[in-house]
């Protein structure tokens, strides 16, 4: 066993804390990587605060890994030492259902294992997460960093940016489309980014108007202050795609009116509450609205590999690990442009 110092919440009240534990040997499939960078995931907090009721404690959080393999097992091919490599929401899936065997294993219909908050698939072993300084992966649930790429700024692309590329690419974003992104937060920034690297027209919807320098830099070409009802009435009937990002209550009805015939809304913001749907909408234009996790492993080496092409990385905010707690509370409040990484070189 390896011993692995980390950070851990004990309980749902307490603050993450220095905390020690053990990974498992790599085994002749495995990957060992020495963890860099570990991105800061709204869900992190979410689970610490066991928000959802389901939180296993002491929990270790963490699910946007850039690391550097250090060892690897006999049959390994992907890899080897030296690397950089990453580990993103998914460790682990039957391997053998239809969703995982089309590489859609955050779809697995006999469970996947998660980075963390989860157990091994001995069904007794807890998945502990990237807060730490070392972790032990199958090398099929590994992805290639690409080389250009800044790897503490790649590490939010293991979450964000795989949660807003999938239904970009699902719904064949390209040169000609108009897509809207509602809310410019750790999601939204990678959308606006994506989308505008895939060749779309990229409108930022926005309840004020203080962030549209942000939105023209990250690469909109508009900004529309949503909280406006004659601004919103102004872009009616004029999109292809509407992203909505957004994990607060909010109208989705009046995002639906700004979709074309056979245009289509993609929710992955997870608001606390059902949200009201109007099917009238849906019926006269025949739109389609959906709901979009993260992808599987193939499609996020190709979002990777898309990165590394065009030079996307989130806008990060570099943290040391005994600043998570504080982080944990601005992350609250949304004080952040855009997403927290914890620099774990400076575990010590």
């Amino acid at each position: 066993m390896i011993p692995v110092r980390g950070y851990a919440a004990q309980d749902a009240r307490s603050p993450l804390a220095p905390f020690q534990f053990e990974r498992r040997d790599p085994g002749p499939r495995d990957v060992q990587l020495d963890i860099l960078y570990c991105g800061v995931c709204h869900g992190d907090l979410t689970m610490a605060r066991d928000e959802l009721g389901f939180s296993r404690f002491p929990l270790v959080p963490g699910h946007e890994i850039v690391g550097r393999v250090v060892r690897v097992g006999n049959e390994v091919k992907k890899f080897k030492t030296g690397d950089l490599a990453g580990v993103g929401c998914l460790v682990d899936s039957c391997r053998t259902c239809d969703s995982c065997q089309e590489g859609l294993e955050q779809y697995c219909t006999t469970g996947n294992v998660q980075t963390y908050n989860a157990l091994e698939k001995d069904g007794k072993t807890p998945t502990l997460g990237g807060y730490s300084e070392a972790i032990v992966v199958d090398e099929d649930f590994a992805l290639r960093i690409p080389a250009n790429l800044d790897p503490a700024a790649v590490a939010p692309l293991l979450c964000a940016g795989i949660t807003t590329y999938s239904p970009l690419r699902r719904q064949r974003v390209g040169p000609g489309k108009r897509v809207g992104v509602v809310g410019l937060g750790g999601l939204g920034h990678m959308g606006v980014k994506l989308a505008r690297a895939m060749g779309a027209h990229v409108v930022v919807f926005s309840q004020s108007d203080r962030k549209r320098a942000d939105a023209l830099r990250l690469g909109a070409h508009e900004l529309v202050v949503s909280s406006n009802p004659e601004a919103l009435a102004a872009q009616a009937g004029r999109f292809d795609l509407i992203l909505d990002t957004v994990s607060a209550v909010h109208d989705i009805n009046a995002y639906l009116g700004l979709l074309r015939r056979d245009g289509h809304l993609s929710i992955v913001g997870v608001p606390e509450r059902p949200l009201e749907v109007s099917v009238l909408p849906l019926l006269i234009k025949r739109l389609g609205f959906s709901g979009s996790s993260i992808g599987g492993l193939p499609e996020t080496q190709e979002m990777l590999d898309f990165c590394g092409k065009h030079g996307i990385v989130s806008d990060i905010e570099l943290i040391p690990i005994q600043g998570i707690n504080d982080a944990f509370e601005r992350l609250q409040k949304g004080d952040v442009k855009y997403r927290f990484v914890i620099d774990l070189k400076r575990l010590a």
